[in-house]
């Protein structure tokens, strides 16, 4: 899945689209990359000597490739925009940095009412970077 089926797949845009591509997808998981560029605005001011992809934007990379998993459960439905409202047992175990390029892991766990259930991993080299779950639901008012 390339860049125009994510953008209507989920309601991110650049500069805050996290996810390049998806590499595969099914009802169950996603796997998905992020090229991290050097030349991003964020990196003259978050530790300009030693710059560093902050820790928030690596687990928002998790959350938008949970709402395509979503998206994917749910192809064939009209349904609303999936919003973010638990994080729990966010783990920070390797540094991401300018030129990296991650691996975005999200596996579905369960649906329980409107809350879908998730766990995600972002890595980097094959090893874990972050570790997050999570959960959203979906906000069928949104346009």
């Amino acid at each position: 899945m390339e860049f125009e089926e994510i953008c209507r797949r989920i309601p991110h845009r650049p500069p805050f689209l996290w996810v390049d591509r998806v590499i595969t997808i099914s009802r169950d998981e996603v796997l998905a990359e992020k090229s991290i560029p050097p030349d991003l605005e964020l990196f003259k001011g978050h530790y300009p000597e030693y710059p560093l992809m902050p820790g928030a934007l690596l687990c928002e990379a998790v959350f938008q490739a949970g709402a395509l998993l979503i998206s994917e459960r749910l192809i064939n439905e009209s349904t609303g925009m999936p919003v973010l409202t638990r994080i729990y047992n966010a783990r920070f175990k390797r540094q991401v940095h300018p030129g990296d390029t991650i691996r975005i892991k999200v596996k579905f766990v369960e649906k329980i009412g409107p809350a879908w259930l998730m766990k995600g991993k972002v890595m980097l080299d094959g090893k874990t970077a972050v570790s997050v779950e999570f959960g959203c639901a979906l906000n069928v008012s949104a346009p």
